[in-house]
């Protein structure tokens, strides 16, 4: 079972969550609008396959990024295990002005938790990382993070960001207003 990246997009880009979502084979792609207030962010998700067969192709999502989402689900270790890891790669790979999000999915998963949410903001404080827990299944905080995540990174001209799950990469382009857009990758 998944850290549950694929529920997060879906509930962002479409608002929508099923009990039964299958692993991604290969890769999916997803774009979303979101107004700011003096900005309109658009997000193009790269949805990636996330087992470990899959890690090698990571790194050409990523290379460039500017901000990063790196989710793991709180009812599992050992996915907390796998984020750090991703969060010491991006750190050693990706770009040195990464901006980076730690994100505890499954929120919903109370009675089930492994990883506490002091854990996980510890971690995400040591790292300098934004810390969020979400739950694709209830919705809860989904919009948040990706506003949140579009107002850190409304401030550069080419941003990623990434995760165990969760990739994304910003581009950002100039019109008659500021638009950026945000491109997304999901790892892990």
């Amino acid at each position: 079972m998944g850290t549950g990246k694929t529920s997060i997009v879906l509930r962002f880009i479409k608002g929508q969550y099923f009990d039964c979502q299958e692993s991604t084979i290969g890769a999916a792609f997803f774009s979303q609008i979101l107004s700011l207030n003096d900005a309109t962010v658009k997000f193009d998700i790269w949805d990636t396959a996330g087992q470990e067969r899959y890690h090698s192709l990571a790194p050409m999502y990523y290379r460039g990024a500017a901000a990063a989402i790196v989710v793991y689900d709180i009812s599992s270790t050992d996915s907390f295990t796998r984020a750090k890891r991703w969060v010491e790669e991006l750190q050693r790979q990706g770009n040195p002005y990464l901006v980076m999000a730690l994100v505890g999915n499954k929120a919903d998963l109370e009675t089930k938790r492994k990883v506490e949410a002091e854990e996980g903001m510890q971690y995400a404080e040591e790292n300098g990382l934004y810390f969020l827990e979400t739950s694709a299944k209830t919705a809860q905080n989904i919009n948040e993070l990706f506003y949140e995540m579009g107002k850190f990174t409304s401030f550069y001209d080419n941003i990623l960001i990434c995760s165990v799950l969760l990739c994304f990469r910003i581009l950002s382009q100039l019109r008659d207003w500021l638009k950026y857009g945000l491109r997304a990758t999901l790892v892990g």
